[in-house]
């Protein structure tokens, strides 16, 4: 009996076939999900002036020193100052500036009195302003040229992805345009001659192929893009024809035709350019990929739609972050504790898809019985994958576990 390759030696052979995909200057308006190749550096300082934190008023902290309501300090309003103003107005002893958050601070000013610390607030503050709490001391309520981010600093560095908080730190340091690497392009092709589209009603011996839905929107959640989705049947001549078509593709990803039946279309094809192995984890124990001359990376996925998702996951997604050059190239993991017990296959690593409550800091699988790799439904209702180790033959409650977060 062939040996099991274990998860990691597995993954190590694809990871060490990555090679990065080209960098490319893009927009910052275009830039959402790409992955940085050149460090964000800001621009200028953030803030690049000194400003209010709060709506009150610019004062000299010595005239307001020790006011209270018994013996408040009374000083008189010289200018208004909304956010957005150039504005510098002088301030001379016993005179303050009605000031708005986000507005540049007097240069003779060096403290902020808010609105809610004087008599009158926003109500009576354009003739005479009284004091009632003095700030606690000079610079309060300044936030300070430069606090944030210098001229020059690293605001994000490569490997990291751009969501909508990087892109916001990214625009505020003053840049326009970033440098990432290119987004891989996948072909997904389901095999099978059973297989129909979805909305078809399947006949005797006809399934959906749900394969294809399930890992347009995978590689998409991956920041990759879809180059092609196809679907051929069990002659493997349609393999050579639909890698034909994917011929501008970084990845190609099949579902189906790696095991060792008599119809297996994608081992039938390519047995002499790629490597198909049995891979100890359930469900995905039949796995399958290599390089084909021109670079493109070739993976053979099994059928089932669970063992399609959890392949994906452990080995697929992985490899398309790696090409983007990301640092992250994991799922997040939780330590939780088992709510059900379940039984697990002997020597495999399973990956069972499970309902998680993190307030309760548990997990159960979410399905009723667990889930074999046909059930495609229990991934409808799959926040994770719960990562039973293969020396464990049974979970029972109160065990801890592994449990791999997906979105």
């Amino acid at each position: 009996m062939t040996e099991l390759l274990t998860v990691e030696e597995h993954r190590d052979r694809i990871l060490a076939e990555v090679t990065l995909l080209p960098a490319e200057s893009v927009p910052l308006a275009d830039a959402a999900g790409r992955t940085l190749a050149e460090p964000v550096l800001a621009a200028h300082d953030l803030p690049g002036f000194d400003n209010s934190s709060m709506d009150g008023f610019a004062v000299r902290f010595t005239d307001v020193q020790g006011a209270d309501a018994a013996t408040p300090a009374t000083l008189r309003v010289v200018a208004d100052l909304p956010a957005g103003t150039a504005d510098d107005p002088a301030l001379a002893p016993g005179e303050a500036a009605r000031i708005m958050t986000g507005a540049a601070v007097p240069a003779d000013a060096n403290a902020i009195v808010p609105f809610e610390d004087t008599a009158g607030g926003l109500a009576d503050s354009l003739d005479t302003v009284r004091v009632l709490r003095a700030p606690a001391q000079a610079g309060a309520f300044i936030r300070r040229r430069g606090g944030d981010t210098l001229t020059g600093a690293t605001v994000l560095s490569p490997g990291e992805r751009l969501g909508p908080l990087a892109l916001a730190a990214a625009a505020a340091s003053g840049v326009d345009a970033v440098v990432v690497h290119r987004r891989p392009r996948v072909a997904v092709v389901s095999t099978g001659s059973e297989l129909v589209a979805p909305g078809t009603t399947p006949g005797r011996g006809q399934t959906p192929d749900s394969n294809a839905t399930l890992l347009a929107a995978l590689v998409g959640a991956a920041d990759a893009d879809i180059e092609l989705v196809d679907r051929v049947g069990d002659d493997p001549a349609g393999i050579d024809a639909v890698l034909a078509r994917a011929a501008r593709a970084d990845v190609v990803v099949f579902t189906g035709g790696v095991s060792a039946g008599a119809y297996e279309p994608v081992r039938l094809a390519l047995s002499d350019r790629i490597v198909f192995e049995k891979v100890a984890m359930q469900p995905g124990k039949p796995q399958a990929f290599g390089v084909l001359d021109d670079g493109r990376l070739v993976f053979g996925l099994p059928g089932n739609p669970v063992s399609v998702a959890v392949s994906f996951e452990v080995f697929v997604r992985p490899a398309l972050l790696a090409l983007q050059g990301r640092t992250v190239i994991d799922r997040r993991f939780a330590r939780l504790t088992a709510s059900e017990s379940w039984s697990t296959p002997p020597g495999r690593r399973q990956y069972l898809p499970a309902a998680v409550d993190l307030v309760a800091g548990t997990v159960r699988p979410a399905t009723a019985g667990g889930s074999g790799s046909h059930l495609a439904a229990s991934l409808a209702r799959a926040e994770a994958f719960a990562v039973v180790p293969a020396e464990v033959s049974t979970v029972s409650v109160g065990d801890s576990l592994d449990v791999m977060l997906i979105p």
